[in-house]
């Protein structure tokens, strides 16, 4: 399927989302963090079970010698199982080129993510992320990819402290246009809610590596989530390159996501 064809149908599909009858159970999910939306790091807490979550974001990066990539990340997310989510993304970019501008699928990302510990008055909350980047299109970059994420969140009053530290395994491979998995790369954010604004603005730091035999890159980011109703959140976010030998100039991301429910698949789950 041609990508422009493909473009329209996920277009088609977020208009079907956007008036997906919901239950009567408000979205709490301006104050949840997913990964890259706004900012890269995320927080230890999955969707909730029996809950869809679907994410329509936009990112547009610059590199340092005038290269540019934009790319369409559609994703979903469903709470399987208690604590434990699944998910898929799959990337559609526009990279540069000395011609002119490639657009293609940048891979496809299966993830799972499970929080074994609730927030407590003696540790944070944690959780276990796993992704595998499968070398799907003709910006996916090469072979397949297993990245390995532990998440900690801790919080205080309106504000909450996440960290994050990730690892991809195997050997070293040309990398994704859009959503590649780096090296390596850890981070953390803080984030404050301003709750009658029903309003979440974060800041992070982080360092990453591309490849083994890339320079580190050293970034920070800042972002904010906004719920626009109890089931729509937009977020929107900048970050910038603090170091000088590697990485993009600057991003800029803006999106939605939007929280539904299936009553079947909550009846079917409830009466087993």
């Amino acid at each position: 399927m041609e990508v422009p064809k493909l473009a329209w149908l996920i277009v088609a599909g977020i208009g079907g989302l956007m008036v997906w009858p919901s239950t009567s159970r408000a979205q709490i999910d301006y104050r949840n963090l997913d990964d890259d939306r706004p900012t890269l790091i995320e927080d230890a807490y999955p969707v909730e079970r029996y809950a869809f979550e679907f994410l329509a974001p936009w990112r547009f990066g610059r590199d340092r010698h005038g290269g540019s990539t934009h790319a369409f990340i559609p994703e979903i997310a469903y709470g399987l199982l208690p604590n434990a989510q699944l998910g898929l993304k799959l990337p559609i970019a526009g990279a540069s080129t000395p011609d002119g501008r490639d657009w293609g699928i940048s891979g496809l990302r299966l993830f799972g993510m499970y929080n074994f510990n609730t927030e407590s008055r003696v540790l944070p909350a944690l959780s276990l992320r796993s992704d595998v980047t499968v070398p799907v299109g003709s910006l996916a970059g090469e072979g397949t990819r297993v990245s390995v994420k532990a998440i900690a969140t801790r919080s205080w009053g309106r504000n909450r402290l996440h960290l994050n530290a990730a690892y991809t395994f195997g050997r070293d491979r040309g990398l994704a246009a859009a959503e590649a998995a780096h090296k390596w790369w850890s981070g953390a954010a803080v984030d404050r809610t301003l709750y009658r604004q029903s309003l979440l603005i974060i800041g992070e730091v982080y360092a990453l590596r591309s490849l083994s035999a890339d320079p580190v890159q050293l970034n920070a980011s800042v972002g904010l989530r906004y719920q626009v109703t109890p089931y729509l959140v937009f977020d929107a976010g900048i970050a910038r390159r603090l170091r000088t030998v590697a990485g993009p100039d600057y991003e800029v991301t803006a999106g939605f996501s939007r929280a539904f429910t299936i009553p079947g698949l909550m009846s079917l789950g409830r009466a087993r």
